[in-house]
């Protein structure tokens, strides 16, 4: 239906809704070309487009020749019909301007006043939409903006200057909707996957046992709760403690759910019974049905400390060897003469199993290659097993322990990293205090 309009001055291109997002305080939007950035950044940079819905049959333009400061012309599509609308909505319309006069498409929309704008807010969602009605019909108005309009305007009472601010604010409007939209859904995004990794580290089964647990986890990837580090402690019936710790090549989402489904598998051949040579075996076999690449492989370090406390056996495949700290003497790493393969790489290899001695009282640390391969200071030198020896002595003699010398061991090797450290990081460590 025609709306007469008169013609007035030109208008600026802040009052026209084409200067750049910076300066009119509009959101900033992600770059990736997706369509909805595609509408956006044409918004910011391109000369206004409409897209008037109105069923006029003598064809007259509802909205006037506009111009911004610069002389360009504020571009005007017509469109009689849904169908032309269709055809005429590319990403490059800013905002729709619809008569909601308009015969709705579809069997029954007659009996709803409001089912041609929530078909045409089907067909666009990105768009920003102002609704035509009739003058001093408010609450239809109201109810269109409920319904997803951006702004309503009566017929009668509109004007080029009225048109042009209503046009530049429901456009700022839906971007700044669209923003909000995307950050709740990230946050969303970001929750659900905390929960879902926080729900994947393991809870250790400890109960009846006198030795204390503790632990530090910090992924290399950025954001990430969970990385291709891995570990886990059981007490299965005989008294017997089953420590485990793993690292899968790599370090993204990939490795991180491969991680997670060696664990499991460990925890359930272990409390069934298998150990040393036999378990890696089996493990080894999990990971060559689960991997998604030949040449994807896993390091491991098993420990099974007698129910005494005092004896334990250590099995490595491709792994850094645990350090021990005992009362009275320097801490060291355990024997790793017998270090076997990682996983994932000979078919039918073996691994072989190592008697240590532990003694009565004794704080066995293990952890994953990210802990001594960080850089120290801006050379090419790494920390090494050397370094985190001498390290791990330093702390213990300033009297940490549990948690806490973890969490200082974990933050000196990043600060010498000079940053965040790329690689994952698992460290555990179990005391058997007399």
């Amino acid at each position: 239906m025609p709306v007469p309009i008169p013609r007035q001055r030109a208008f600026s291109a802040a009052e026209s809704g084409q200067a750049p997002a910076a300066h009119r305080g509009g959101t900033s939007m992600d770059p990736s070309p997706s369509k909805e950035a595609k509408v956006d950044s044409h918004a910011a940079t391109t000369p206004l487009t409409l897209l008037l819905i109105e069923d006029d049959p003598g064809g007259s333009t509802v909205v006037p020749e506009l111009r911004d400061s610069a002389g360009t012309p504020v571009r005007v599509r017509t469109a009689r019909n849904l169908t032309e609308a269709e055809r005429l909505l590319t990403d490059d319309v800013h905002c729709i301007l619809l008569d909601l006069a308009l015969p709705a498409p579809g069997r029954g929309a007659e009996d709803d006043e409001l089912g041609v704008l929530k078909h045409v807010l089907r067909l666009a969602p990105r768009h920003a939409v102002l609704a035509l009605t009739a003058s001093g019909d408010a609450e239809r108005g109201a109810e269109a903006v409920r319904v997803g309009a951006q702004d309503y305007l009566f017929r009668d009472e509109l004007d080029a200057r009225l048109l042009s601010r209503a046009i530049r604010y429901a456009v700022e409007r839906k971007r700044s909707d669209t923003a909000e939209r995307r950050l709740a859904e990230g946050r969303l995004r970001a929750q659900e996957n905390r929960r879902l990794e926080r729900g994947l580290l393991p809870t250790p089964l400890l109960e009846g046992s006198q030795l204390r647990f503790a632990a530090r986890y910090r992924p290399g990837r950025s954001r990430a709760l969970l990385g291709g580090d891995f570990y886990d402690v059981v007490r299965t019936p005989d008294g017997t403690v089953h420590a485990m710790i793993g690292d899968v090549c790599g370090h993204g989402p990939d490795e991180a759910a491969l991680g997670v489904e060696l664990r499991i598998a460990w925890r359930t051949l272990t409390l069934a019974g298998l150990c040393g040579d036999e378990l890696l075996g089996t493990l080894q076999q999990v990971l060559e049905h689960e991997r998604a690449d030949d040449e994807i492989f896993a390091t491991l370090c098993t420990v099974d400390i007698a129910p005494d406390g005092r004896r334990a056996g250590l099995c490595l495949a491709g792994h850094p060897s645990p350090l021990i700290a005992r009362p009275g003497r320097p801490a060291k790493l355990l024997p790793y003469d017998n270090n076997g393969p990682a996983l994932g790489l000979l078919p039918g290899a073996r691994w072989p199993r190592t008697q240590v001695e532990l003694g009565p009282q004794w704080s066995l640390m293990l952890y994953t290659d990210g802990l001594i391969e960080g850089r120290v200071g801006e050379g090419m030198e790494r920390l090494g097993q050397d370094g985190m020896v001498e390290m791990v002595r330093r702390l213990l003699s300033e009297g940490l322990g549990g948690e806490e010398l973890l969490r200082a061991a974990v933050n000196e090797v990043r600060d010498l990293n000079g940053g965040e450290l790329t690689d994952d990081v698992a460290v555990l460590l179990l005391d058997r205090v007399v």
